[in-house]
């Protein structure tokens, strides 16, 4: 009787044997999506800082509400934009780790964003008068890109973590659902993009009004950051989707009696 052994494994061997221009571009490409990620963090505390005084909770509900831009950038940009961009930048890893590593990045961004919502919430009811909710279209990105991110997560980790545990078995229901989880989460990370910057853009209309146009420096610091959220989002998207910078993977069959 003949048994055949199918055995998935990536071989690392080969990345090496990319050439010069291959690796100036997969080192130009992840550092500058690495700064951007961190940039955009850091550039919306510059702003809440030193324009909006701070924070606060619910105590004084305007600085609660810089809280929400933060967390939110902090949680849907830089955490997530790292767990996707870990499947690049851990080239040398075996896979389970960078799913592990994916899964805990994913994880550390879910009580930014639960905090950043209850914020603008508690920020909008408690002002006097009371501000309306969700009314505007960064509201309703907002909302989109929360769903989104909640079932990603949960569909995440049962499928990629939890079915595990009978890895042969699954092993074909979880290739299949792949792209899918894949799409998806660039998906939410781009929404969460133009949340991000209608949400910008709003609040410093309201704060600055007629002023904006007129090249305020709080108008232009918004502007940069709204620059860096987009040029992050084309960054990390041409990681992913880049021929050029995807590992390689071939099957090996063995054939024993």
């Amino acid at each position: 009787m003949t048994t055949v052994k199918v055995v998935c494994h990536r071989h690392y061997e080969d990345e090496n044997e990319w050439s010069c221009g291959n690796w100036l571009e997969y080192t130009l490409v992840i550092v500058l999506a690495t700064i951007l990620l961190l940039g955009s963090l850091g550039l919306t505390l510059f702003w809440v800082i030193n324009y909006h005084g701070g924070f606060a909770w619910q105590e004084d509900p305007k600085k609660q509400f810089n809280l929400h831009p933060v967390l939110m950038v902090a949680g849907f940009i830089t955490f997530s934009g790292f767990s996707i961009l870990l499947y690049r930048i851990c080239r040398c890893c075996r896979r389970i780790y960078v799913k592990l590593l994916h899964t805990i990045f994913h994880a550390l961004a879910i009580p930014c964003v639960a905090l950043g919502f209850l914020a603008v919430l508690d920020s909008h009811n408690l002002a006097n008068p009371p501000i309306a909710n969700f009314y505007s279209l960064h509201s309703w990105i907002g909302l989109v890109t929360m769903g989104l991110f909640a079932i990603q997560f949960v569909f995440g980790f049962f499928s990629f973590l939890i079915l595990l545990c009978c890895e042969g078995a699954t092993a074909g229901f979880r290739s299949a659902m792949v792209p899918i989880h894949a799409s998806f989460g660039l998906t939410t990370f781009m929404l969460a993009i133009a949340a991000c910057v209608t949400g910008l853009t709003e609040k410093v209309m309201f704060k600055l009004g007629e002023d904006y146009s007129h090249w305020k420096e709080e108008g232009i610091v918004v502007n940069v950051l709204g620059a860096i959220l987009i040029a992050a989002g084309i960054l990390v998207s041409f990681a992913v989707r880049s021929p050029t910078l995807k590992g390689d993977a071939r099957l090996s069959v063995t054939e024993r009696l």
